[in-house]
């Protein structure tokens, strides 16, 4: 048996591409988007189809399996195996050729399904296929999980849609396979031959989902045109690797029509969906009430309680469908805005699914079944009671209009009752699809998760005539052993079986990524940020389901062996932005900005630390110092001779203000003689004397403070460490328009810290004193459970109003001080429009562009900025993504390039694009104000700036 050293050292010698059997390697592929984990030996990443071949016959000597591999995102097992990965994506991702007159195209495996779409559009063609996870998934993964997605009512599976294939299989032979005999490996045309009966009856009675086993076998009779390419689709990696393919492409309609059905419920909607067809629509896709959240269903949605989305070529065919639907409503969008917005709400509910009513998770496994449509409304009834009867919760959607089914359920899949139960459950619903004419896949694949239960779809003669298929191509068994044919049991190698019973809410949250790789697009637009070192790199490691699986094996300690000293680890995080993007755009909510948070809190615990841990890590207390010693100018002209050690010196440091926003407070005129805290202003009380009532609470009622006072709203306003050394105009501007508002700004006596940079660096235990100390100072007295705060505390900069909304209570969950700061914590929009509401903010009425922070994305939201910005005439979106400063990271030693290319991505070419409309440049984020300065020559401001400019002067103007 050859050693995996010497497998390696075989295979570098001979492949041009790269060869790792590299724990961070190994660790990176045990998974794919399914419940189960395999450990491979080794990662390969062809160059070429030579490359793959040469790896074929290496591995077939030495006797050590090969899985392909494209996206990872197949959810039934089968891109994991324990012999030698083949990645598909780093090179062998070409789009060889189009041919427009033809309606082709020639595609490399790893090509990413929207890279096609995109290239072809000018034509206006597109691939038919068309999965949910068409930013991510691969044409190679397609053919071998015979991938769907919502158009195949009217383009057909994958098979449909492939002409020939180049295959190479175990050992390295090459084929080239189409249409008829030719270029097939030797002995498939005799097993066909002497197989005739059983492939005309017991492959009989299909319908256009029937993707369970080597279900498309039939497509190899004479009658049928021996479809030895289309044969080939559907077998998951067990037969061959595809090298290259032919795929057809289909003209893609100018002005789709999408009709929105309302039906009384989910029976009602399945009943209905069948019956659709005969009009020739391009989708019928159906969701119930329970995944859809209300917001999103607002004035969006017909009425009902269950929904058809009916997508048509053209408005004459959609006005006819709605006539004959015996629908309850009825919506019919024309414009492209409009039914981007209604698709978004049915592709939602895939993130929905993957969660409980209670926010318990809910996991693969019987993903994709499916049966004839006209059969769809009564097996989703009993399908529903047997979730019942088993105790199981899962919420169906999918393709109605071919009878396919989606659904996530909440195994436990960790204690042996709950692993017992899920097997019991697999068998009983094999058996309830297949009473109803149905496949165990209805589009990806039966890989570990059913492939066990294939003899309750199929008779015996055509289970042994699947094994003669693979032997066929495959007589050593060496392609992704395990899977189809001769396979594993489907409650074996599930992934939480190594993770440690008590792993805490790391473990929870690295269980959590199921892998759809979301993470991995690297469609740039939109408001979305997850996830921008991927998006700069292109490496799995830097991906936030990377740095997850990593994570995992850590724990496991199986493959990642040195814990949270691990350097595989320390390295797939070095360059994680902390953005935070995953929190809100990963469908399961991972946060590896925590989880980051965590790992270098250990993996640093008893040791000298980065000097930038020290540097940025503690800036609060270092620029706190330096104001106490009135060091800012002497600093400043220090740092601009030479960076301080350990940071990078491809930027220079900001400069410190020479006088802190506080000592600015301090200076005017009036004092609080009660609280301690810098009150009001001159202005502002002649201001509330000429207009009583103009301050508002919560409701808009009115919140006097006390005898002979004013009717106005006391906020507190929060000094961050950033709006305090290093922006304090920006401070200044805010207390200006908050009083301008109305409302009665207090700022608190001592500094205060939400801990951001101590959370940023790992020092959980110095950000935990922090901010104990800093509720200290906030409320001497003991806060009661539940109790509301005071008073709003607004928050300028939203990575500190972020820390202090999330990261607070999560560091100190039995304080509840911490709650009642958390809760009280308002952005400067939020504030002034629930505390002011009746303001009228100045007409600035000029374009905007800008960044929205990646922080205030994930965590804050930014409905109340956007509806103040409309107010305020400030026109236009603002750039997603990241700004790529992102706090500390940009300053550290090695992420300069990463840090600029997450600026090139999104918000440098909007802030060139708009330059000759002279926009005002508008970024919250004191990280994203200086990104802009360095990289650009704008000078942007925070919203509370851009306000203040548009007020009028009254009076003498405070001045530092």
């Amino acid at each position: 048996m050859t050693s995996p050293g010497e497998l390696e050292r075989t295979l570098r010698s001979q492949l041009r591409g790269e060869v790792d059997f590299g724990a961070a390697a190994r660790a990176l592929t045990t998974m794919d988007a399914s419940n189960y984990r395999r450990v491979p030996a080794g990662v390969v990443a062809p160059r070429d189809a030579v490359d793959v071949a040469a790896a074929l016959r290496i591995c077939a000597d030495a006797g050590v399996p090969v899985v392909p591999r494209g996206g990872g995102t197949s959810i039934a097992g089968q891109a994991t195996g324990v012999g030698v990965v083949l990645d598909l994506t780093r090179h062998m991702n070409a789009l060889v050729s189009v041919d427009p007159a033809a309606r082709t195209a020639v595609v490399q495996p790893g090509l990413v399904l929207d890279r096609l779409r995109d290239a072809v559009r000018p034509y206006g063609l597109a691939f038919g296929p068309d999965p949910s996870t068409h930013a991510r998934c691969t044409l190679g993964g397609m053919i071998g999980n015979n991938a769907c997605g919502a158009h195949s009512v009217a383009w057909g599976t994958t098979a449909d849609n492939v002409t020939e294939l180049a295959v190479t299989a175990y050992g390295g032979s090459s084929y080239r396979l189409g249409t008829g005999w030719a270029g097939a490996p030797e002995g498939l045309r005799e097993l066909v031959a002497g197989n005739l009966a059983v492939l005309r009856t017991g492959l009989a009675g299909g319908f256009s989902r029937r993707i369970s086993g080597y279900g498309g076998l039939d497509a190899l009779l004479p009658e049928r045109g021996v479809g030895v390419a289309r044969a080939f689709c559907g077998s998951e990696g067990t037969l061959g690797v595809v090298t290259e393919a032919v795929v057809r492409l289909v003209e893609a309609p100018r002005a789709p029509v999408l009709a929105v059905l309302g039906y009384a419920d989910e029976s009602a909607a399945a009943d209905a969906a069948a019956g659709l067809l005969g009009a020739g629509p391009l989708t019928v896709e159906g969701m119930a009430r329970d995944l859809v959240p209300r917001a999103a269903a607002a004035g969006l949605l017909p009425r009902g309680d269950a929904w058809l989305f009916v997508e048509t070529r053209d408005e004459g065919a959609a006005r006819s469908l709605v006539r004959g639907a015996d629908a309850v409503d009825s919506l019919l969008v024309t414009d492209p805005a409009g039914q981007r917005a209604l698709w978004r709400i049915r592709e939602d509910a895939a993130g929905t699914a993957t969660r409980t009513p209670d926010g318990g998770m809910a996991w693969p496994g019987w993903e994709d079944c499916a049966v004839p449509p006209a059969r769809l409304g009564a097996y989703l009834r009993e399908f529903r009671a047997l979730l019942a009867a088993h105790g199981l919760r899962g919420t169906p959607y999918g393709h109605f209009g071919e009878g396919c089914v989606h659904v996530r359920i909440d195994f436990d899949l960790v204690t042996p009752a709950g692993i017992a139960r899920f097997r019991s459950f697999s068998g009983e619903l094999a058996d309830l699809v297949v009473s109803h004419g149905g496949s165990l896949s209805g589009e990806h694949g039966d890989g570990q998760a059913r492939a066990e239960l294939l003899p309750r779809m199929y008779g015996p003669e055509v289970i042994a005539l699947f094994g003669a298929y693979k032997d066929v191509w495959d007589p050593a068994g060496g392609m992704n052993p395990g899977m189809l044919v001769r396979p594993a049991r489907l409650d074996e190698n599930l992934r939480f079986a190594v993770l440690p019973p008590r792993g805490g809410e790391l473990a929870d949250g690295v269980a959590r990524c199921v892998g759809v790789a979301k993470c991995r697009t690297t469609e740039v637009g939109g408001p979305g940020v997850m996830c921008p070192s991927y998006r700069a790199t292109g490496e799995e490691l830097h991906s936030t389901r990377g740095r997850a699986r990593l994570l995992h094996e850590m724990l496991a300690g199986e493959v990642v062996t040195d814990g949270w000293r691990s350097r595989e680890v320390a390295e797939a995080l070095d360059l994680c932005l902390s953005c935070k993007g995953c929190r809100s755009d990963c469908p399961v909510g991972v946060d590896m900005a925590a989880y980051k948070a965590e790992f270098l809190h250990h993996h640093w615990a008893g040791r000298i630390r980065p000097p930038a841990h020290y540097l940025l890590g503690g800036l609060p207390r270092l620029l706190r110092t330096v104001a106490l010693l009135r060091a800012a100018a002497p600093l400043n002209a220090a740092a601009r001779r030479l960076p301080p050690p350990g940071l990078t010196r491809d930027r220079p440091l900001p400069p410190l203000a020479r006088t802190p926003f506080t000592r600015w407070w301090r200076s005017r005129p009036a004092q609080s003689a009660t609280t301690g805290a810098s009150s009001a202003s001159p202005a502002f009380e002649a201001r509330v004397r000429a207009e009583p009532g103009s301050g508002k609470g919560r409701g808009g009622e009115s919140r006097p403070q006390g005898p002979g006072a004013t009717a106005a709203t006391a906020v507190t306003l929060w000094p961050d460490t950033f709006t305090e050394y290093l922006s304090p105009q920006t401070g200044r501007a805010a207390v200006r328009v908050l009083e301008a508002a109305g409302l009665e700004v207090t700022v608190p006596r001592g500094p205060v810290c939400c801990g951001l940079t101590y959370v940023s660096t790992g020092r959980l235990d110095r950000a935990r004193t922090v901010l104990r100390r800093t509720l200290t100072r906030l409320d001497d007295a003991p806060a009661r459970p539940g109790e509301a705060p005071d008073q709003p505390v607004v928050v300028l900069e939203p990575s500190c109003a972020a820390a202090l909304r999330t990261d607070l209570p999560a560091l100190l969950p039995d304080d509840p001080r911490a709650h009642r700061l958390a809760a009280a914590v308002r952005t400067f929009a939020e504030a002034l429009e629930q505390y002011a509401p009746h303001w009228r903010p100045p007409r600035l009425d000029r374009p905007v562009v800008g960044q929205t922070h990646c922080h205030q994305h994930a965590v804050l939201g930014d409905g109340a900025d956007r509806r103040l910005r409309e107010r305020a005439g400030l026109t236009g979106e603002l750039s997603g993504g990241c700004c790529g400063l992102a706090g500390n990271f940009g300053f550290e030693p090695g992420h300069h390039a990463v840090s600029v290319a997450c600026a090139r991505e999104q918000l440098l070419p909007s802030l060139d694009a708009a330059r000759d409309s002279g926009p005002a440049i508008l970024a919250d984020g004191f990280s994203c104000r200086t990104q802009i300065a360095q990289l650009s020559p704008y000078r942007a401001h925070h919203l509370a700036e851009l306000l203040a400019d548009g007020l009028p002067i009254e009076g003498p103007v405070d001045s530092p």
